[in-house]
């Protein structure tokens, strides 16, 4: 079976920020390069030097208006913009107060508070304990978005890897099989379970879509997308073609 490569992105600030990409080179053991490089500790949680679970982070299933925020990365520098907030161009090396108080605004005071702009480790942080690229299917989208009636924006999954060509959630059989895409080969290594980020609009950081609900109504779970460990690193790129093996 072969299925085509439609979108890239990644994500340099975990839960801020999305950034579209034509092409990148994978590397053996590695996630996306600069996805989830860095992220923002909220309330008592502190810089260990190690991953992390998501919920000492700023993320969008806390605060909604974060899923409304594009990146741009530049070299050393990020460039993010937000409906409310504007732009704010950054080194996140040494300008992490800065960006702690332009997130402040759109975040709920409710919720512990953003303090810390920190390093991730090699694999990044994102929401697994292992370095994974995440792999997610414009046809289960498009399944999803007829269930719920609307159309729904990708941005909403913080995908790597969008891909058109295959059944409406057949990538969950894929668990434990291998993936070809150029030069590159993955190992698919489990589905990834879904929180409230994903029933907020990217447009305007407003929860406007009840996709958990729909999921667990219709599929009768909450996962959307899988997650595939480089075995093999390489390049890849708009339209090249995804085999499974």
């Amino acid at each position: 079976m072969t299925a085509t490569v439609r979108q890239m992105w990644r994500h340099p600030i975990k839960g801020i920020g999305a950034e579209p990409l034509t092409e990148v080179r994978l590397e053996t053991g590695g996630p996306m390069p600069l996805d989830r490089a860095w992220a923002v500790l909220t309330g008592t949680s502190e810089d260990t030097g190690a991953w992390q679970p998501c919920r000492n982070f700023a993320r969008g299933c806390f605060g909604p208006e974060l899923m409304a925020i594009t990146s741009e990365s530049h070299g050393d520098q990020i460039t993010l913009r937000h409906p409310k907030q504007g732009e704010i161009t950054l080194d996140p090396a040494t300008e992490g107060a800065r960006l702690v108080d332009w997130l402040l605004p759109i975040y709920p005071a409710e919720r512990p508070q953003p303090h810390s702009l920190i390093k991730a480790p090699a694999g990044g942080m994102a929401d697994a304990d292992f370095s994974a690229v995440s792999i997610l299917s414009l046809t289960s989208l498009k399944a999803l978005g007829e269930a719920l009636e609307q159309d729904l924006d990708p941005r909403r999954f913080r995908g790597n890897l969008w891909i058109d060509g295959t059944a409406p959630f057949e990538e969950f059989d894929w668990v434990g099989r291998e993936l070809k895409i150029g030069s590159t080969r993955l190992e698919v290594v489990d589905r990834i379970t879904r929180c409230r980020a994903t029933e907020t609009n990217p447009e305007s950081g407003e929860r406007d879509a009840n996709t958990l609900k729909a999921l667990r109504a219709h599929w009768g779970h909450t996962d959307f997308g899988i997650r595939a460990k480089v075995l093999s690193g390489g390049d890849i790129a708009l339209s090249d073609s995804l085999e499974v093996l």
